[in-house]
Parts: C-alpha cells; sequence; structure tokens
C-alpha cells in the first residue's frame, strides 16, 4: 500500500481559501481584460462571499455545546418524567382491574407518543438551526448564480455577424469578438467557482435538505454554462474570431455592462 503524502492529501477535499484565492485571481483577469465592467465587481462580490463562507462551515461544523447539554437535561428529565407514572402503574396493579390496566396503558402510550415527538424536536434542533443557516448562504449564492446570467443575456454573438439589424430598443455592441468570447469564458468560470463555494456547506455537514440545495445550485450552474457554450460556438464561426484572438494584446475596450 502506497503511503499518502502530504502533496496528494490537499485533493481529499475542497479548500475554501484556494477556492477564494482562485477567484480572486479571476477578478484581476476581468478587470484587466475589460475595465470597468459590471463582471469585475459581481466576481469580487463573489469572492466576499467565498472568503465568508469559510467562516460559516467552520461554525456549522463545530457543535453547539450549550444546545446540546441543555437539550440533553431536557430529554432526560422527559424521561424520568415519564418513567414514574408507569412505575405508580405498576405499583398499584394488584387492586386495580383489567380495564384500569388498559386504559392506563393507552394514556400512557399516548404520552409516549407525544413526549417522543417532543425529544424528538430536541434532538435535532442542533442541526435544525444548522440547515437554516446553510439554506440562506446557498439562497444567496442561487441568487448569484442569476446574476451571472443576466449579465450574459445581452452578450449574443449574433449581432456580431452583418445579417443581424438592431432596433431602436437594442443594447449596444461595444465588445470585439475575442473579447466577447473572453466575456462568456469569464461567466462560465463564475458559474464553475459558485457551485463549488455551494458545495462547501455539504463537505462535512451531512444533511440531506443542504445537500439537496446544492444540487439544485449545481444543476442551475450546469444548466446556464450550457446555454454559454451555445453562445461560443456560434462565436467561433465568425470569420474574425480567429484574427482578433491573434492580435488580442491590442484590444481592450472599456464595457458598461
Amino acid at each position: 500500500m502506497s503511503e499518502v503524502t502530504p502533496a496528494t492529501h490537499r485533493f481529499d477535499t475542497l479548500d475554501a481559501d484556494e477556492i477564494s484565492a482562485t477567484i480572486a485571481q479571476l477578478a484581476r483577469r476581468i478587470d484587466e481584460r475589460l475595465p470597468g465592467a459590471s463582471l469585475a465587481r459581481l466576481c469580487r462580490r463573489l469572492e466576499h462571499i467565498a472568503r465568508h463562507t469559510k467562516d460559516q462551515v467552520e461554525w456549522i461544523k463545530r457543535p453547539i455545546l450549550s444546545l446540546r447539554v441543555g437539550s440533553g437535561i431536557l430529554i432526560l428529565i422527559v424521561i424520568v418524567g415519564l418513567a414514574m407514572p408507569f412505575a405508580a402503574v405498576g405499583l398499584s396493579t394488584g387492586d386495580a382491574t383489567i380495564i384500569d390496566i388498559i386504559q392506563a396503558l393507552e394514556a400512557g402510550i399516548n404520552d409516549v407518543v407525544l413526549i417522543g415527538a417532543g425529544i424528538f424536536f430536541l434532538a435535532t434542533l442542533e442541526n435544525r438551526i444548522k440547515r437554516r443557516r446553510a439554506l440562506a448562504a446557498l439562497h444567496q449564492l442561487r441568487t448569484i448564480t442569476h446574476i451571472i446570467d443576466m449579465l450574459q443575456l445581452t452578450k449574443d454573438p449574433e449581432r456580431l455577424f452583418h445579417q443581424w439589424h438592431p432596433t431602436p430598443s437594442s443594447s449596444a455592441i461595444t465588445l470585439t469578438p475575442f473579447l466577447l468570447s473572453r466575456y462568456l469564458d469569464y461567466c462560465s468560470d463564475m458559474l464553475s467557482l459558485t457551485g463549488k463555494i455551494a458545495a462547501l456547506y455539504v463537505q462535512d455537514f451531512h444533511d440531506p435538505v443542504a445537500l439537496a440545495t446544492v444540487n439544485e445550485i449545481e444543476t442551475l450552474a450546469t444548466g446556464l454554462t450550457g446555454k454559454i457554450w451555445q453562445k461560443l460556438v456560434i462565436l467561433h464561426a465568425h470569420p474574425d474570431v480567429g484574427p482578433a484572438r491573434s492580435g488580442a494584446g491590442s484590444g481592450v475596450l472599456p464595457v458598461t455592462s
């Protein structure tokens, strides 16, 4: 059996710091390629969320000791309080009829069901508190995913072809074919990184509701990435894309979107 080295161990889990550093580098790339673009500001916002996610995930991993102790004490009190009536019934069965015993057992079973529900509530309270915090953060990531889609929505490569005719309400074309391809690539990268941030919440928190939400966000990001790649396929059919790529260093245009 081969020995696991530190160099290979680092690939066993997602690292929040590495994800944050990757997003920060992507934000710098967008700023350098597309000065003034809203996409860069959104990427920096995503970086901030990624750095905050590390603290959130660490909080979710830690046990809430005060809540566990308090719940344990309450559960113990409930169990003792439930056992005492059954003990009293057992001591007094010598003078009780079969009907009295059946009635006492029936009432006791109803109490067991209700008390069992209360114990279950106390035992799962910590998990539900952590789930609520995770779902609030995941909702923010879902919103970011939709905002990325909104920013690339008007970046239609067909507008670069001569046969396209704009209307008075059409958005202005501010990107060269090469810059448009980079813009769409950046959107695809941001969608992928958003999914990676979401995955951090369920890496050590095995909650089925949170896991389903993360899967939903990743499915959404994958679907939107597919839309972007369809645009890139159309863009690569443009006759100027090849020359634009070869002269990429001279074509940096400021954009307002």
